[in-house]
């Protein structure tokens, strides 16, 4: 039923999201530093640092947007999936993999609605310590650097916003548009995305079920999950380096700003590189994989269907 794909989704993402998030945070910080301003060289290196600056809790920032929005964003992820699914082999044939293909472009496009905000908003949140902790680095070297420095130069104290300072800032300045800054940049990567990992995803499924009218046993599923989240993920890593570079409204010294998709590409290419465009790739996949192997063990073990069937059972 539709409730309880929606409430596997929701519990998919809830799961998924709060084990790997601080991988998530390393992952935009690393994507959104520019050549000649790095701050981290490494996954590692970005959480150490994370955390000695920020205590352990930092490694969480934006995490409580990611909550609350990612229940409604995976839940229309995994049932429009299912929606086109069947609908597109209503005629009794097995689903070609350009109707599997079309009802994962179908799902990538549904579930924008909620992913371009949630996105925007985060972004901010993850960013917002790496901006924060080289504009410290800037003036320490400024300090030491200056002759005629007669005292101690002001610290730099970082102003923490909150999503909801941000979303009424956005929706007073820009209105609703605001909240879907980068949603082009969205579609480019989610669709994509959802193009390669449900096709994929179902014939890997396929491979460890014994009987076609059978499910596949749950560790195939994590599996195939994992092996198809972290493939796409690679896949469109271009596309989410852009993203996250035109979602950001914060910049750090001296860094580009973009004003498209065709301008960020472009000024990415010639000044950092085609490599650039696979900044946080590995970070991507070591969130999407298990996020997406969590999230298809849930949704098809059906925790929902089991939580329903009991309600007339507790109230009888």
């Amino acid at each position: 039923s539709l409730p309880a794909k929606l409430i596997n989704g929701g519990i998919a993402g809830l799961i998924g999201v709060t084990c790997v998030f601080p991988i998530d945070l390393a992952k935009t910080r690393l994507q959104n530093q520019q050549n000649g301003q790095r701050m981290y060289t490494s996954l590692s290196d970005c959480l150490i640092k994370t955390i000695r600056s920020e205590g352990y809790f930092g490694m969480y920032r934006g995490a409580a947007v990611n909550l609350t929005l990612v229940t409604p964003e995976k839940a229309i992820k995994l049932a429009a999936n299912d929606f086109f699914r069947h609908h597109l082999s209503k005629d009794g044939k097995k689903l070609t993999l350009v109707r599997e293909m079309l009802a994962g472009c179908g799902a990538g496009t549904c579930q924008v609605i909620v992913t371009t905000p949630m996105e925007m908003l985060k972004i901010q949140l993850q960013d917002a310590g790496r901006i924060a902790a080289q504009k410290k680095l800037m003036a320490a070297q400024a300090q030491l650097s200056s002759s005629s420095a007669a005292g101690a130069a002001e610290p730099v104290v970082e102003t923490r916003t909150t999503a909801t300072q941000i979303t009424r800032e956005l929706l007073r300045s820009k209105g609703i548009a605001g909240l879907y800054k980068g949603l082009g940049a969205t579609l480019l990567r989610d669709v994509p995305f959802s193009i390669v990992y449900f096709p994929l995803f179902a014939n890997l499924n396929k491979l460890g079920q014994k009987d076609p009218n059978v499910k596949a046993p749950f560790y195939v599923s994590f599996l195939s999950g994992c092996v198809a989240g972290s493939t796409a993920a690679v896949a469109v890593n271009p596309c989410d380096v852009i993203k996250t570079r035109l979602q950001s409204l914060q910049r750090g010294v001296n860094e580009d700003t973009y004003s498209g998709i065709l301008d960020c590409t472009k000024k990415i290419w010639q000044k950092e590189g085609p490599t650039a465009f696979f900044k946080g790739a590995y970070c991507r996949a070591l969130v999407i994989a298990p996020l997406f192997g969590i999230a298809q063990v849930v949704y098809f073990i059906g925790i929902a269907e089991f939580l329903l069937d009991m309600l007339p059972k507790h109230r009888a």
